[in-house]
């Protein structure tokens, strides 16, 4: 079975309107960024995505919000972007906000066919509104439900042609987990190489997870927050 696609283009060429989306990355590390060029070129419309954030005013999925293809966030951290922030207070987009364990959580049980958990995580608040609470040994939880989705965008470091990858550093948070919970994996890989060279023992998402790869044409390497201090 041949996994390896020309291009992002060609890989997500078949995502549909009202698909469910993951997207990978924390910040704008590890995002799937030529993915969601490719997504706002073909079009598709009414997505629901679940991403840890929604990216920057500049980077990221705002490249589809502004292309008003987003019907739904199901996210973490949504600070920095300044586009999401307009819709979601006007209305324009239903939002989902999940604590970003809890959200990890949800898609790791969603790809372990687990489809419901009880967490003591946002008890008494907002989050717990219309869930199911329960009493274990004195404390009380709520029932969340795992997720799963159409197709999961992720990006890693190295990828073989089998579709085994490897993640660097900060882009390992979200992208393992999603990868595990969609019926189509996308994987876009900064270096594409052959079966065998990367070590079994390093692999992060076996091949097994993975139905399509490419390798990016031109990576960046984006920081959401530029934080330095002064040489002394």
């Amino acid at each position: 079975m041949n996994k390896v696609y020309s291009d992002a283009r060609a890989a997500c060429a078949d995502i549909h309107d009202g698909a469910r989306l993951f997207v990978g990355g924390f910040g704008l590390a590890g995002i799937p960024e030529e993915c969601i060029y490719a997504l706002r070129d073909l079009g598709p419309r009414d997505l629901t995505i679940v991403s840890n954030n929604a990216g920057t005013s500049d980077h990221g999925l705002v490249h589809l919000l502004k292309n008003r293809q987003v019907r739904k966030m199901i996210s973490s951290y949504v600070g920095e972007n300044q586009v999401f922030e307009q819709q979601m207070l006007a209305g324009e987009i239903e939002v989902e906000l999940t604590p970003q364990g809890t959200m990890s959580e949800r898609i790791r049980a969603g790809g372990a066919g687990i489809p419901a958990f009880f967490t003591p995580t946002g008890v008494g608040t907002k989050v717990a509104e219309g869930k199911e609470v329960r009493e274990f040994d004195g404390r009380r939880y709520v029932l969340e439900r795992g997720l799963t989705g159409d197709f999961a965008l992720v990006k890693a470091w190295k990828g073989d042609r089998l579709g085994n990858l490897v993640y660097r550093k900060t882009a390992r948070n979200f992208n393992p987990m999603m990868a595990m919970a969609a019926r189509v994996t996308i994987a876009e890989v900064e270096h594409l190489v052959e079966p065998g060279e990367i070590d079994p023992d390093l692999v992060h998402t076996p091949a097994i997870f993975v139905q399509r790869i490419f390798q990016a044409k031109a990576p960046s390497h984006f920081i959401e927050r530029r934080t330095v201090r002064k040489r002394t």
